[in-house]
């Protein structure tokens, strides 16, 4: 761990605060014992909804709503469907870049918006399309071309005019997809650990997203994303995806981690890992990487348990312990310049409980679009709401 922590010199939010936000299992694996599967659980309507509303009632700010090419819902249509029963809370819709084509994807991202009143967020997402095995020259060049559409489509300029190589050439009004939001339009939350996507972060997209990983490598990492923004004149906000074990005492959470594994199966677990498409993805393996560091219980640094990673895909550990070690230790995070927390734990209800009762009312919560005046006051003149139809 750092022994002295210095927060990286550039970063678009100044004030020490952050999103708290949580995650829904549109993609399947909640569960009660890690590596089993839940037909209790499973990703359905009445599940997943529950989650989500467990999640707006305990304060959340925001919720991630995954993708995949697995059994489980669609984040899109998932998130229409969800949008009237909300009042508070903003989805965060995980889009991967190719499935959708760049004008009808913001075209569907405006409605959404509207729908929410402006508590959009977008997790863009770059890798294969499902069944191909596609060059990743071409995946980063589709993503970046999908980013620039969709920040010229809310930028508040009449037309959209790009030549691309993966698209064609693009010559269109803007007007059909003018979001809820203004001054740029839903935020775009965006991950990676290769150069290719940290530069893409860097040039257009507004949060880096990361998994956990010891300190010292999260800083290095946020010191060269916001070094490349910096060098297109540009801010970010940094972001962390983790799960969380949090207990009245340590001994308590790390009992509940210890049945959490207690059923663990090796094949099944690495058969439901290895079903998601981004299981042999380089940020994937870099966390394998770093669970072989861990201690003989999966114990990474004093907190940070790397077990889960073993029996799912993507952000592979949790901060397991009291309310004030882990309070201590998402401080710490924010101290480095994390401005955007996407927590999760298992089963997601249950544990959704926990951290809204023993972490969030002592955390500092702000969502961050509002604080770049992202959502209006008062209710914007749209072609959706009071706008010409033209």
């Amino acid at each position: 761990m750092i022994e002295e922590i210095i927060r990286i010199a550039s970063i678009r939010t100044e004030e020490r605060i952050a999103e708290i936000g949580w995650f829904c299992d549109l993609c399947g694996g909640d569960t009660e014992f890690l590596g089993q599967t839940d037909p209790q659980r499973r990703s359905n309507w009445e599940n997943t909804r529950n989650v989500l509303l467990a999640a707006e009632k305990a304060g959340f700010l925001n919720i991630l709503l995954p993708t995949s090419f697995v059994v489980g819902q669609e984040p899109m249509a998932f998130a229409s469907a969800i949008a009237p029963f909300t009042r508070h809370i903003s989805l965060l819709v995980a889009v991967r870049t190719g499935e959708y084509h760049p004008p009808m994807l913001a075209r569907s991202l405006a409605t959404l918006d509207h729908l929410l009143e402006g508590r959009l967020t977008v997790n863009i997402i770059n890798s294969d399309l499902p069944g191909l095995r596609e060059d990743p020259a071409l995946r980063y060049r589709r993503c970046e071309e999908t980013i620039q559409f969709l920040r010229q489509a809310w930028s508040g300029q009449d037309r959209i005019e790009i030549r691309g190589e993966v698209f064609g050439d693009f010559s269109l009004p803007a007007t059909p997809v003018q979001p809820y939001q203004q001054r740029g339009g839903p935020l775009l939350y965006f991950g990676g650990i290769a150069p290719e996507a940290r530069e893409i972060c860097a040039r257009f997209c507004d949060v880096f997203l990361m998994w956990p990983e010891p300190e010292e490598s999260l800083y290095a990492t946020m010191q060269d994303v916001s070094a490349r923004a910096l060098a297109h004149g540009r801010r970010l906000d940094f972001g962390l995806r983790i799960h969380v074990v949090v207990r009245e005492t340590a001994a308590e959470a790390r009992a509940w981690a210890r049945r959490m594994m207690s059923r663990f199966d090796e094949d099944q677990g690495a058969a439901l890992k290895n079903r998601t498409q981004d299981a042999q993805s380089l940020g994937v393996r870099r966390q394998d990487a770093f669970r072989a560091e861990a201690d003989d219980e999966g114990y990474l640094e004093d907190i940070l348990w790397t077990a889960i990673g073993r029996a799912r895909s993507g952000c592979g550990a949790a901060l397991v312990g009291s309310p004030e070690q882990i309070l201590r230790q998402m401080g710490r995070y924010m101290d480095m310049g994390i401005r955007a927390f996407i927590l999760s734990g298992y089963p997601l209800q249950e544990e959704c409980n926990y951290v809204g009762r023993l972490l969030l009312p002592h955390l500092p919560n702000a969502r961050l679009g509002d604080l770049q005046g992202r959502r209006p006051r008062t209710r914007p003149v749209t072609p959706l709401t009071t706008g010409p139809l033209v």
